[in-house]
């Protein structure tokens, strides 16, 4: 006897049936067209990767970027390579997950585990999404502060009025939050190109910083700089998102109809994700070929990067460009968090909060770290604040992997859409590294 598969599963397989789908607002509410050809049918399904794109080139990349690019020049471009396969990889699955199962992956942890497992991943989750929101919150402000001269303790309260446009955007539909996210997306990648044109940075460098090297798991200050990318690249939030926003397609329900849907959506995903790789990657070129090269090997702060970009590269343009992307990385990161916050109360613990109140609570938890740090130590601390939300994100990510990777190996579960064996044993492996890499981090942190 086999699971059905597709939006009605049966409970083989599974502790409980599944109830209201991810979403219920959104759920196929972007039609598909009966009788399209498969190109209008593949244009259909372009945007849920692209919302999920953002989480890899949000504010907090941004500080563990231009740490590790002016620190350690381009040797840590491996890390954001790996990062960006595990991401693929495991981005992949979550879609898998939710076209097999009907559910997200908030949704499938809490049907297939009893509540001592699934309530702790629900507040580990929780924290992760905290964590996301105080790099945003930091971010946003940073760049309210570089662009108008706003204090930044003045933009960390602004940023909470942004549930206003999350409230706007998802009473228009999700096409429209799509659109307005690959908007700012392609601000965010012409800044870049240009900034990465003025840095003229040396191209046999980038190409030999690829290449691995035992240092990065030697030296602690790079590991954990290293891992603060993984945290920003591979973020929790984002594999609950993917997993929630990717069933708002209206696919059908035969096995045709959802291995189209599956395919349709990975290769969104991966090229979306190989977008952002390539937006990250720019950031932390830029970061090593203007400060390292120049023995600015110490650029801790984004205010200091913004400051000493004009007399480097001898543009007025480049820091406002800098400040620009910056700001719309920030506002981009709060939509996507909102959805993933959603899509995580609701599927674990089947709350459903009006979204200005969900949107106000999880801002404000995001807020009161960040005034704390402004207010003891100043404007000086905030870059560590945010790559301390990344490694805060890593050391999460393990809780938000092994689930996944473990209810999709289940042919019980899964059906037919069931991951072939070498999927299933490189996402093992990817839990496995980011396991042992959180435990030498730690064991470092403790032994120093």
């Amino acid at each position: 006897m086999t699971a059905n598969i597709g939006h009605q599963p049966r409970k083989i397989g599974w502790q409980r049936a599944p109830r209201e789908p991810s979403l219920v607002e959104a759920f196929a509410s972007v039609p598909l067209g009966p009788g399209a050809t498969s190109w209008r049918r593949f244009l259909a399904f372009l945007g849920p990767g692209y919302l999920v794109a953002v989480g890899y080139m949000d504010p907090g990349n941004w500080a563990t970027a231009v740490a590790g690019g002016s620190r350690f020049g381009y040797a840590l471009l491996f890390v954001a390579l790996l990062s960006n396969v595990m991401a693929i990889v495991l981005q992949a699955l979550c879609a898998r997950l939710a076209i097999a199962t009907g559910r997200d992956l908030a949704q499938a942890c809490r049907d297939a585990y009893p509540p001592w497992i699934s309530v702790p991943l629900w507040v580990l989750a929780e924290l992760a999404i905290c964590a996301t929101d105080l790099a945003e919150v930091l971010g946003t402000a940073i760049a309210l502060n570089l662009l108008f001269g706003l204090p930044i303790e003045v933009g960390v309260v602004l940023t909470a009025l942004d549930v206003f446009v999350v409230l706007w955007l998802q009473n228009k539909g999700i096409r429209w939050i799509e659109a307005f996210i690959i908007t700012l997306l392609g601000v965010i990648a012409i800044s870049f190109a240009i900034q990465l044109a003025m840095a003229n940075p040396d191209w046999r460098g980038v190409l030999g910083g690829f290449a691995p090297s035992r240092v990065i798991l030697t030296d602690p200050d790079m590991l954990y700089l290293a891992l603060g990318i993984i945290g920003a690249t591979v973020m929790p939030h984002n594999l609950y998102l993917h997993s929630g926003i990717v069933q708002t397609r209206a696919y059908g329900r035969e096995e045709r109809d959802l291995r189209e849907a599956l395919r349709f959506a990975t290769i969104d995903s991966s090229a979306a994700l190989l977008f952002a790789f390539l937006v990250n990657a720019s950031l932390l070129i830029v970061a090593a070929a203007i400060f390292h090269s120049a023995g600015q090997t110490h650029v801790a702060e984004l205010e200091q990067a913004y400051k000493i970009l004009t007399p480097l590269l001898n543009s007025a343009t480049a820091p406002t460009l800098f400040a620009i992307a910056l700001l719309c990385c920030g506002i981009n990161a709060s939509v996507t968090a909102t959805m993933a916050g959603q899509i995580v109360m609701e599927g674990f613990i089947e709350i459903r909060l009006p979204t200005w109140l969900r949107r106000l609570v999880t801002r404000l938890v995001a807020i009161l770290p960040a005034v704390i740090v402004l207010q003891f130590y100043g404007n000086t601390r905030t870059t560590d604040l945010l790559i301390l939300s990344q490694v805060v994100l890593a050391l999460q990510l393990p809780f938000a992997v092994t689930p996944l990777v473990l209810l999709t190996a289940s042919r019980k579960k899964m059906g037919a859409l069931a991951p072939p064996l070498w999927q299933t044993g490189l996402a093992s492996a990817i839990a496995v590294v980011l396991i042992a890499l959180n435990l030498t981090l730690v064991t470092g942190m403790v032994l120093r």
